[in-house]
C-alpha cells in the first residue's frame, strides 16, 4: 500500500482554502488502496497530522517522518497548495531532488503559469488569445516616489492603453485575493497598492465582457481526459471570493454554450496542456466575449478540490468517479 503525503497550507493568503482542499482530497483518494497522511507546510513549518490527532515534524532531509518509534517515507504526494510554495514549481523541485513522484506540473510549468503576465505572454506567441495587460514590479513604487525611469505609469497612462473598466491584481499567486475592479482613475492606485499587498508584481488587463467558463482535464501515458466545461454566472462585479467560496454564484456544468464552440474550448484546453507540460489535473478559465473566440483568463495546475469545487462537478458530470480518476493520477508514473 503507497504512502501518500496530501500537502497543503502555503504561504499566501488561499492558506485556508487550501485545507479545505485537502480534506476534500482525503475523501476522494480511495483509502482501501493508499495510506493518506496531510502535511501542511506554512513559512518554513513542515509538520504531518498523525491519526493520532498530534503532529510531527517532517524531516526536510527526505521528507520523511517518525510515529510509533518508525521512521515513515512517502511514495507519492498530492499537491494542492494554493500559491507558494505548491504552485510555482518550487516543492516539485525539492521533490524532484529526493525523486518523490507527484501529482501536478513540474518546474518549468510551475514557474511559468504562476507568474500570468509571462504565461500569457509565452501563450499570446502560440495563437492563444488573451487579454492587453500591463505588469507593474515592487520596485516601481519607490521609482515613483523618487520620479526615476520605471516607475508606475499614472492612472491616465494606463487608462489610455487598456481603456476602463481592468482588472488589478496579483500577477503571482490566486485570483481570491487582492482583485480588483477598476471603473475609474481614482480607484486604480488604491487597486494597485492592495495587490502588490499579496505579490511583488501586479498584472492589469483590459476588461473583457463576456461569458465566464471553465474547464479542467489531464493526460496520462495511456489516454487524455477533457471534462465538461462549466459555465460561472454570478450578480457580483466578478467571479470574486464571495462567488467562489460563500455561494454567490452559479455554476452550470455542463455550460449552455453551442456543441461547435464547446468543442473548440475543450480542444484548447489540451493544446494549452501541452504547451506549457502539464501534469495531473488542470483547469483553465476563459470569457467568451460577443465574437465567441474564447480569451484565456487563468491556468489552475493546483485547482481546488473541495466537495463543491469545479474539478469535482466536472468528474461527476462527465459520469466518472472521482475514486478512479484519483487513482488514475497517482498510478501515472
Amino acid at each position: 500500500m503507497k504512502t501518500i503525503a496530501i500537502i497543503a497550507g502555503g504561504d499566501s493568503s488561499e492558506y485556508d482554502i487550501s485545507l479545505k482542499s485537502a480534506k476534500g482530497l482525503s475523501g476522494f483518494i480511495d483509502k482501501n488502496r493508499y495510506r493518506l497522511y496531510t502535511v501542511l507546510i506554512r513559512n518554513g513549518d513542515w509538520t504531518v497530522e498523525l491519526p493520532d490527532g498530534k503532529k510531527a515534524d517532517i524531516d526536510k532531509n527526505d521528507f520523511s517522518f517518525q510515529f510509533e518509534g518508525h521512521t515513515i517515507k512517502f511514495d507519492y504526494a498530492y499537491i494542492t497548495i494554493h500559491g507558494r510554495p505548491g504552485e510555482d514549481g518550487r516543492i516539485q523541485g525539492y521533490l524532484d531532488l529526493l525523486d518523490i513522484p507527484y501529482s501536478s506540473c513540474g518546474v518549468l510549468a510551475g514557474a511559468i503559469t504562476f507568474n500570468k503576465y509571462i504565461n500569457n505572454q509565452f501563450l499570446k506567441t502560440q495563437g492563444v488569445r488573451v487579454s492587453d495587460a500591463i505588469r507593474l514590479k515592487k520596485s516601481h513604487l519607490s521609482n515613483a516616489e523618487t520620479g526615476d525611469a520605471g516607475s508606475i505609469p499614472s492612472p491616465t497612462e494606463i487608462i489610455g492603453r487598456l481603456g476602463l473598466p481592468v482588472f488589478v491584481k496579483p500577477n503571482e499567486g490566486g485570483s481570491s485575493f487582492g482583485i480588483t475592479k477598476v471603473k475609474e482613475a481614482s480607484q486604480m492606485l488604491p487597486a494597485i497598492e492592495k495587490a502588490f499587498a499579496e505579490s511583488d508584481e501586479v498584472i492589469i488587463e483590459r476588461f473583457i465582457e463576456g461569458i465566464e467558463v471553465t474547464c479542467g482535464c489531464y493526460r496520462t501515458k495511456t489516454r487524455q481526459v477533457v471534462f465538461p466545461i462549466t459555465e460561472v454566472v454570478t450578480e457580483n462585479e466578478f467571479f470574486d471570493f464571495n462567488a467562489k467560496y460563500n455561494g454567490e454564484v452559479q455554476e452550470i456544468t455542463p455550460a449552455r454554450l453551442p456543441d461547435k464552440l464547446t468543442a473548440a474550448i475543450q480542444r484548447e484546453t489540451l493544446r494549452i496542456y501541452d504547451l506549457i507540460g502539464a501534469h495531473g489535473i488542470i483547469r483553465i478559465d476563459y470569457i467568451i466575449p460577443t465574437d465567441n473566440q474564447p480569451v484565456l483568463l487563468e491556468i489552475n495546475t493546483n485547482p481546488g478540490m473541495t466537495e463543491t469545487s469545479f474539478i469535482p462537478q466536472q468528474i461527476k458530470a462527465k459520469g466518472f468517479d472521482i475514486k478512479d480518476v484519483m487513482s488514475e493520477i497517482i498510478e501515472d508514473l
